[in-house]
């Protein structure tokens, strides 16, 4: 099992925190814009742990050089069904720098949407802390 998978099914957030770069950039399903840095990505993705309900990773996809990976989960939202990936690149060090997620059906997404943006200025905080 990769260590990121790992960290995040057994929600160590300190584990999953050490494996992003320092300038790692975030890609929303649900935010126009990118975030980037360490700090607010590991707030967001606390914000998404305290929203999904019944996550697990149900498939593992790597490039042969072990540098990109796909996640492909499901998870519980505001009583809603949601599938998503969890795309990763590693940089030189195997630190994730680029980390994109997807989303779906539309309906989960909007929930999804709304129960992050509830969260938002907590995530802010949280990040503004570190």
């Amino acid at each position: 099992m990769h260590p990121f998978r790992k960290a995040v099914e057994s929600r160590d957030l300190d584990a999953v925190a050490a494996l992003l770069a320092d300038d790692v950039v975030f890609t929303s399903p649900v935010a126009f814009k990118p975030y980037p840095g360490k700090a607010i990505t590991a707030a967001i993705l606390r914000g998404v742990l305290r929203v999904f309900e019944d996550f697990t990773y149900i498939r593992e996809i790597a490039n042969s050089d072990g540098r990109d990976h796909a996640f492909v989960f499901t998870a519980t939202v505001a009583g809603k069904q949601i599938q998503g990936c969890d795309f990763l690149h590693f940089d030189d060090d195997g630190k994730i720098d680029e980390f994109t997620v997807m989303v779906r059906p539309l309906s989960a997404a909007q929930a999804l949407g709304e129960a992050m943006g509830a969260q938002f200025e907590r995530i802010a905080r949280e990040a503004a802390e570190q």
